[in-house]
Protein backbone atom coordinates (compact mmCIF):
# COMPACT_ATOMS: atom_id res chain seq x y z
CA UNK A 1 0.00 0.00 0.00
CA UNK A 2 2.79 2.42 0.86
CA UNK A 3 4.63 1.58 -2.37
CA UNK A 4 1.44 2.19 -4.38
CA UNK A 5 1.00 5.52 -2.63
CA UNK A 6 4.58 6.56 -3.42
CA UNK A 7 4.10 5.60 -7.07
CA UNK A 8 0.93 7.70 -7.17
CA UNK A 9 2.77 10.68 -5.65
CA UNK A 10 5.62 10.43 -8.18
CA UNK A 11 3.24 9.99 -11.10
CA UNK A 12 1.06 12.88 -9.98
CA UNK A 13 4.06 15.16 -9.53
CA UNK A 14 5.46 14.24 -12.95
CA UNK A 15 2.16 14.83 -14.74
CA UNK A 16 1.63 18.10 -12.86
CA UNK A 17 5.06 19.31 -13.94
CA UNK A 18 4.35 18.36 -17.58
CA UNK A 19 0.88 19.87 -17.97
CA UNK A 20 0.32 23.58 -18.46
CA UNK A 21 0.15 26.35 -21.03
CA UNK A 22 3.68 25.38 -22.07
CA UNK A 23 3.66 21.70 -22.99
CA UNK A 24 6.61 19.82 -21.45
CA UNK A 25 7.54 16.18 -21.97
CA UNK A 26 8.52 13.81 -19.15
CA UNK A 27 12.02 13.63 -20.63
CA UNK A 28 12.34 17.42 -20.41
CA UNK A 29 11.14 17.36 -16.80
CA UNK A 30 13.68 14.70 -15.86
CA UNK A 31 16.44 16.55 -17.73
CA UNK A 32 15.69 19.88 -16.02
CA UNK A 33 15.51 18.16 -12.64
CA UNK A 34 18.82 16.36 -13.23
CA UNK A 35 20.59 19.53 -14.32
CA UNK A 36 19.29 21.41 -11.32
CA UNK A 37 20.64 18.68 -9.04
CA UNK A 38 23.97 18.56 -10.86
CA UNK A 39 23.42 15.19 -12.55
CA UNK A 40 24.43 15.10 -16.19
CA UNK A 41 23.30 12.86 -19.04
CA UNK A 42 19.68 12.38 -17.88
CA UNK A 43 16.60 13.39 -19.85
CA UNK A 44 16.29 15.76 -22.81
CA UNK A 45 18.94 18.38 -23.67
CA UNK A 46 18.76 21.78 -21.99
CA UNK A 47 16.17 24.28 -23.18
CA UNK A 48 16.35 27.67 -21.47
CA UNK A 49 12.61 28.45 -21.58
CA UNK A 50 11.57 24.98 -20.39
CA UNK A 51 14.12 24.91 -17.56
CA UNK A 52 13.14 28.39 -16.41
CA UNK A 53 9.43 27.55 -16.46
CA UNK A 54 9.94 24.35 -14.52
CA UNK A 55 12.32 25.64 -11.85
CA UNK A 56 10.67 29.01 -11.26
CA UNK A 57 6.99 28.10 -11.57
CA UNK A 58 6.07 24.43 -11.72
CA UNK A 59 8.60 22.69 -9.48
CA UNK A 60 7.95 25.05 -6.51
CA UNK A 61 4.21 24.60 -6.97
CA UNK A 62 4.46 20.81 -7.13
CA UNK A 63 6.72 20.75 -4.07
CA UNK A 64 4.35 23.02 -2.14
CA UNK A 65 1.33 20.86 -3.01
CA UNK A 66 3.14 17.72 -1.80
CA UNK A 67 4.23 19.33 1.46
CA UNK A 68 0.92 21.02 2.27
CA UNK A 69 -1.09 17.88 1.49
CA UNK A 70 1.17 15.78 3.71
CA UNK A 71 1.03 18.31 6.58
CA UNK A 72 -2.76 18.68 6.53
CA UNK A 73 -3.27 14.90 6.41
CA UNK A 74 -0.87 14.27 9.32
CA UNK A 75 -2.48 17.11 11.29
CA UNK A 76 -5.87 15.45 10.76
CA UNK A 77 -4.51 12.09 11.88
CA UNK A 78 -3.08 13.62 15.06
CA UNK A 79 -6.34 15.43 15.84
CA UNK A 80 -8.33 12.23 15.40
CA UNK A 81 -5.89 10.47 17.74
CA UNK A 82 -6.07 12.98 20.58
CA UNK A 83 -9.83 13.51 20.33
CA UNK A 84 -10.56 9.84 19.70
CA UNK A 85 -12.99 10.51 16.87
CA UNK A 86 -12.73 10.35 13.05
CA UNK A 87 -14.75 13.56 12.71
CA UNK A 88 -11.92 15.69 14.11
CA UNK A 89 -10.09 17.68 11.42
CA UNK A 90 -8.30 21.06 11.38
CA UNK A 91 -10.88 22.66 9.09
CA UNK A 92 -13.95 21.23 10.82
CA UNK A 93 -12.97 22.40 14.31
CA UNK A 94 -11.77 25.82 13.21
CA UNK A 95 -7.99 25.47 13.23
CA UNK A 96 -7.60 26.34 9.54
CA UNK A 97 -9.89 29.35 9.73
CA UNK A 98 -8.17 30.54 12.92
CA UNK A 99 -4.81 30.31 11.20
CA UNK A 100 -6.17 32.17 8.18
CA UNK A 101 -7.53 34.92 10.45
CA UNK A 102 -4.12 35.31 12.07
CA UNK A 103 -2.49 35.57 8.65
CA UNK A 104 -5.13 38.05 7.45
CA UNK A 105 -4.57 40.26 10.49
CA UNK A 106 -0.83 40.24 9.80
CA UNK A 107 -1.44 41.23 6.17
CA UNK A 108 -3.87 43.99 7.07
CA UNK A 109 -1.58 45.57 9.64
CA UNK A 110 1.45 45.53 7.41
CA UNK A 111 3.36 42.31 8.18
CA UNK A 112 3.87 41.29 4.56
CA UNK A 113 6.94 39.10 5.13
CA UNK A 114 6.43 35.38 4.66
CA UNK A 115 7.81 34.43 8.08
CA UNK A 116 5.71 37.07 9.84
CA UNK A 117 2.56 35.84 8.13
CA UNK A 118 3.47 32.21 8.94
CA UNK A 119 4.00 33.14 12.60
CA UNK A 120 0.65 34.93 12.76
CA UNK A 121 -1.05 31.95 11.11
CA UNK A 122 0.50 29.60 13.68
CA UNK A 123 -0.67 31.84 16.55
CA UNK A 124 -4.21 31.99 15.14
CA UNK A 125 -4.38 28.25 14.61
CA UNK A 126 -3.00 27.54 18.11
CA UNK A 127 -5.52 29.91 19.72
CA UNK A 128 -8.43 28.28 17.86
CA UNK A 129 -7.24 24.78 18.78
CA UNK A 130 -6.83 25.63 22.46
CA UNK A 131 -10.30 27.19 22.61
CA UNK A 132 -11.91 24.14 21.01
CA UNK A 133 -9.93 21.71 23.18
CA UNK A 134 -10.60 23.53 26.46
CA UNK A 135 -14.32 23.81 25.70
CA UNK A 136 -14.78 20.21 24.56
CA UNK A 137 -12.98 18.65 27.56
CA UNK A 138 -15.27 17.82 30.47
CA UNK A 139 -14.71 15.41 33.37
CA UNK A 140 -11.63 13.97 31.72
CA UNK A 141 -13.23 13.22 28.34
CA UNK A 142 -13.90 15.00 25.08
CA UNK A 143 -17.53 15.74 24.24
CA UNK A 144 -17.82 15.38 20.47
CA UNK A 145 -21.04 17.40 20.20
CA UNK A 146 -19.37 20.23 22.07
CA UNK A 147 -16.29 19.83 19.89
CA UNK A 148 -18.25 20.23 16.66
CA UNK A 149 -20.40 23.08 18.00
CA UNK A 150 -17.33 24.93 19.23
CA UNK A 151 -15.72 24.38 15.83
CA UNK A 152 -18.77 25.92 14.17
CA UNK A 153 -18.55 28.91 16.50
CA UNK A 154 -14.83 29.35 15.88
CA UNK A 155 -15.34 29.12 12.11
CA UNK A 156 -18.11 31.72 12.30
CA UNK A 157 -15.98 34.06 14.40
CA UNK A 158 -12.99 33.64 12.09
CA UNK A 159 -15.20 34.31 9.06
CA UNK A 160 -16.44 37.53 10.65
CA UNK A 161 -12.85 38.45 11.50
CA UNK A 162 -11.77 37.89 7.90
CA UNK A 163 -14.62 40.12 6.72
CA UNK A 164 -13.52 42.80 9.18
CA UNK A 165 -9.92 42.61 7.96
CA UNK A 166 -11.16 43.04 4.40
CA UNK A 167 -13.23 46.07 5.44
CA UNK A 168 -10.41 47.91 7.21
CA UNK A 169 -7.61 46.85 4.82
CA UNK A 170 -6.49 48.46 1.59
CA UNK A 171 -6.95 47.02 -1.90
CA UNK A 172 -3.79 44.92 -1.76
CA UNK A 173 -4.78 43.46 1.62
CA UNK A 174 -8.26 42.61 0.36
CA UNK A 175 -6.83 40.72 -2.59
CA UNK A 176 -4.52 38.69 -0.35
CA UNK A 177 -7.30 37.92 2.16
CA UNK A 178 -9.54 36.73 -0.68
CA UNK A 179 -6.67 34.40 -1.57
CA UNK A 180 -6.81 32.93 1.97
CA UNK A 181 -10.51 32.29 1.77
CA UNK A 182 -10.29 30.43 -1.54
CA UNK A 183 -6.96 28.65 -1.21
CA UNK A 184 -4.48 28.48 -4.07
CA UNK A 185 -1.02 27.14 -4.80
CA UNK A 186 -0.35 29.71 -7.51
CA UNK A 187 2.77 31.80 -6.95
CA UNK A 188 4.60 29.31 -4.72
CA UNK A 189 8.30 30.18 -4.34
CA UNK A 190 11.31 28.18 -3.19
CA UNK A 191 11.78 30.32 -0.08
CA UNK A 192 8.24 29.51 1.05
CA UNK A 193 8.73 25.84 0.21
CA UNK A 194 11.83 25.80 2.41
CA UNK A 195 9.95 27.29 5.37
CA UNK A 196 7.13 24.75 5.03
CA UNK A 197 9.59 21.86 4.62
CA UNK A 198 11.71 22.75 7.66
CA UNK A 199 8.95 23.64 10.14
CA UNK A 200 6.45 21.09 8.87
CA UNK A 201 9.05 18.33 8.64
CA UNK A 202 10.09 18.88 12.24
CA UNK A 203 6.46 18.74 13.41
CA UNK A 204 5.78 15.55 11.45
CA UNK A 205 8.90 13.92 12.90
CA UNK A 206 7.69 14.67 16.43
CA UNK A 207 4.22 13.33 15.59
CA UNK A 208 5.73 10.07 14.31
CA UNK A 209 7.76 9.74 17.50
CA UNK A 210 4.53 10.09 19.50
CA UNK A 211 2.78 7.39 17.46
CA UNK A 212 3.07 4.60 20.07
CA UNK A 213 1.61 6.92 22.72
CA UNK A 214 -1.36 7.63 20.46
CA UNK A 215 -1.88 3.85 20.24
CA UNK A 216 -2.03 3.66 24.03
CA UNK A 217 -4.32 6.68 24.19
CA UNK A 218 -6.81 4.84 21.97
CA UNK A 219 -7.28 2.34 24.83
CA UNK A 220 -8.66 5.10 27.05
CA UNK A 221 -7.21 7.86 29.18
CA UNK A 222 -7.10 5.78 32.35
CA UNK A 223 -5.39 2.79 30.71
CA UNK A 224 -2.87 5.05 28.98
CA UNK A 225 -2.09 6.81 32.26
CA UNK A 226 -1.56 3.47 34.03
CA UNK A 227 1.15 2.48 31.55
CA UNK A 228 3.00 5.77 31.91
CA UNK A 229 1.47 8.11 29.32
CA UNK A 230 1.06 11.69 30.54
CA UNK A 231 -2.29 12.12 28.89
CA UNK A 232 -2.90 15.85 29.25
CA UNK A 233 0.71 16.67 28.44
CA UNK A 234 0.43 14.52 25.31
CA UNK A 235 -2.78 16.24 24.25
CA UNK A 236 -1.52 19.77 24.81
CA UNK A 237 1.73 19.01 22.97
CA UNK A 238 -0.24 17.47 20.12
CA UNK A 239 -2.45 20.55 19.96
CA UNK A 240 0.67 22.67 19.44
CA UNK A 241 1.88 20.26 16.73
CA UNK A 242 -1.46 20.46 14.91
CA UNK A 243 -1.42 24.26 15.09
CA UNK A 244 2.15 24.34 13.76
CA UNK A 245 1.45 21.98 10.85
CA UNK A 246 -1.81 23.67 9.93
CA UNK A 247 -0.50 27.20 10.44
CA UNK A 248 2.60 26.76 8.30
CA UNK A 249 0.52 25.02 5.60
CA UNK A 250 -2.20 27.67 5.27
CA UNK A 251 0.27 30.54 5.74
CA UNK A 252 1.31 30.36 2.10
CA UNK A 253 -1.60 28.67 0.30
CA UNK A 254 -4.76 29.66 2.19
CA UNK A 255 -7.59 27.51 3.52
CA UNK A 256 -7.68 23.98 2.07
CA UNK A 257 -10.40 22.02 3.83
CA UNK A 258 -11.14 18.33 4.37
CA UNK A 259 -7.73 16.88 3.44
CA UNK A 260 -7.14 16.13 7.12
CA UNK A 261 -10.54 14.46 7.39
CA UNK A 262 -10.66 12.32 4.27
CA UNK A 263 -7.11 10.96 4.06
CA UNK A 264 -6.54 9.64 7.63
CA UNK A 265 -9.99 8.09 7.70
CA UNK A 266 -9.46 6.21 4.42
CA UNK A 267 -5.98 5.12 5.54
CA UNK A 268 -7.36 3.85 8.84
CA UNK A 269 -9.93 1.71 7.00
CA UNK A 270 -7.24 0.27 4.71
CA UNK A 271 -4.27 -0.21 7.05
CA UNK A 272 -5.70 -0.29 10.56
CA UNK A 273 -5.32 2.01 13.57
CA UNK A 274 -1.56 1.75 14.37
CA UNK A 275 -0.70 5.43 14.44
CA UNK A 276 2.92 5.45 13.30
CA UNK A 277 2.00 3.60 10.10
CA UNK A 278 -1.22 5.62 9.88
CA UNK A 279 0.63 8.94 9.96
CA UNK A 280 3.24 7.85 7.40
CA UNK A 281 0.54 6.60 5.03
CA UNK A 282 -1.54 9.74 5.64
CA UNK A 283 1.41 11.94 4.67
CA UNK A 284 1.80 9.99 1.41
CA UNK A 285 -1.94 10.00 0.73
CA UNK A 286 -2.30 13.71 1.50
CA UNK A 287 0.58 14.56 -0.81
CA UNK A 288 -0.95 12.48 -3.62
CA UNK A 289 -4.42 13.97 -3.10
CA UNK A 290 -3.28 17.59 -3.17
CA UNK A 291 -0.90 17.28 -6.12
CA UNK A 292 -3.73 15.69 -8.14
CA UNK A 293 -6.23 18.31 -6.93
CA UNK A 294 -3.82 21.06 -7.96
CA UNK A 295 -3.43 19.45 -11.37
CA UNK A 296 -7.22 19.46 -11.78
CA UNK A 297 -7.41 23.07 -10.56
CA UNK A 298 -5.04 24.11 -13.35
CA UNK A 299 -6.59 22.04 -16.14
CA UNK A 300 -10.36 21.65 -15.61
CA UNK A 301 -11.10 25.13 -16.99
CA UNK A 302 -8.83 26.20 -19.88
CA UNK A 303 -6.65 29.26 -19.20
CA UNK A 304 -7.95 29.43 -15.60
CA UNK A 305 -6.64 28.48 -12.17
CA UNK A 306 -9.49 27.28 -9.98
CA UNK A 307 -9.23 27.72 -6.19
CA UNK A 308 -7.92 24.42 -4.86
CA UNK A 309 -9.81 24.85 -1.59
CA UNK A 310 -13.04 24.75 -3.56
CA UNK A 311 -12.11 21.41 -5.16
CA UNK A 312 -11.13 19.75 -1.88
CA UNK A 313 -14.38 20.95 -0.30
CA UNK A 314 -16.40 19.52 -3.20
CA UNK A 315 -14.85 16.11 -2.43
CA UNK A 316 -14.64 16.41 1.35
CA UNK A 317 -18.14 17.78 1.96
CA UNK A 318 -20.00 14.70 0.65
CA UNK A 319 -17.45 12.44 2.36
CA UNK A 320 -18.07 14.20 5.69
CA UNK A 321 -21.81 13.79 5.21
CA UNK A 322 -21.42 10.08 4.41
CA UNK A 323 -19.26 9.66 7.50
CA UNK A 324 -21.94 11.19 9.71
CA UNK A 325 -24.64 9.00 8.16
CA UNK A 326 -22.52 5.91 8.70
CA UNK A 327 -22.02 6.83 12.34
CA UNK A 328 -25.74 7.38 12.81
CA UNK A 329 -26.58 4.00 11.28
CA UNK A 330 -24.10 2.23 13.53
CA UNK A 331 -25.66 3.99 16.54
CA UNK A 332 -29.16 2.90 15.49
CA UNK A 333 -30.28 6.29 14.12
CA UNK A 334 -31.69 7.21 10.74
CA UNK A 335 -30.27 5.36 7.74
Amino acid sequence: MLAAGIVLVVAGALVSACVGQLAVTPSQVLGALARGLGIGGVGAPAEALVDQTLWQIRFPRVAMSLLVGALLAVAGGVMQAIFGNPLAEPGVVGVSSGAALGAAAAITFGALGGLQIAGAAFAGGLAATLVVYATARSAGRTEMVTLLLTGIAVNAFAGAGLALMMFVGDTQSREQITFWQLGSLAGARWGEVLVVAVLGGAAVAVALRLGPQYDLLALGDRTAAHVGVRVERLRVGSVVLVALMTGVAVAFVGIIAFVGLVVPHVVRMLLGPAHRLLLVASAIGGAALLVIADLLARTLVPASDLPIGMLTSLVGGPFFYALIRRGRRQAGGWA
